[in-house]
């Protein structure tokens, strides 16, 4: 009878530690993520000087989670331009608008749903740099004080070692009495989206 029930004891002990190891792994955001962005879009709106325009965007950033709620971001990224139809000056043609860098420090705020899916929201702020288009008289590389709020969506995949991010930022632009017609005598907005593939570094 004392071995049958020790042993009933064990089998339990068992089941309870592989349900808690299971309850572990459930896909969730890890105490560092990376993320890589290969497409996305920043498009900024006209200004009562500078033309609208948009650029293909890419690049990075590295996520330090502080617990299930608050995480700070680093995020890197560039963006590069196709052809545009810029109205700007005597300029009415299809016109390759300047590319840009943008680097910025965020905070992340989750939703804590225990759930695949994680809605978040997230602001912070950085800088933006232009670099030369001499074409549409940008002379020389300019950089511009830069402040981002928006928020998106990740979805973690089920071993929780990877997952994917939908994210929008709402972007202002700090003008500069200094900085070319083209971008930046005037404060400027813009709108980024972006997908991406995350990867959760250290669970």
């Amino acid at each position: 009878m004392i071995r049958s029930t020790a042993l009933l004891i064990a089998v339990l002990s068992i089941g309870g530690v592989n349900r808690l190891y299971a309850q572990e792994t459930t896909p969730s955001p890890g105490t560092v993520e990376v993320t890589i962005i290969p497409g996305g879009a920043t498009f900024f709106t006209g200004g009562d000087h500078g033309p609208s325009f948009g650029n293909y965007t890419l690049g990075g950033a590295l996520t330090y989670n502080i617990n299930r709620i608050v995480g700070i971001e680093g995020e890197v990224g560039g963006s590069f331009s196709g052809l545009d139809t810029l109205q700007f000056g005597d300029l009415g043609r299809s016109q390759k608008a300047p590319s840009t860098l943008t680097y910025c420090g965020n905070v992340v705020l989750s939703l804590p749903t225990h759930s695949s899916f994680v809605p978040y929201a997230t602001g912070g702020i950085g800088a933006l740099t232009m670099f030369k288009e001499a074409s549409v008289g940008v002379d020389s590389n300019d950089t511009f004080l830069t402040g981002n709020v928006g928020g998106g969506v990740k979805w973690y995949a089920p071993n929780g070692r990877w997952g994917l991010r939908g994210d929008y930022r709402f972007m202002v632009t700090k003008s500069k009495d200094d900085a070319p017609p083209f971008f930046g005598q005037e404060t400027r907005y813009g709108h980024r989206v972006y997908g991406a593939v995350i990867i959760n570094a250290v669970r």
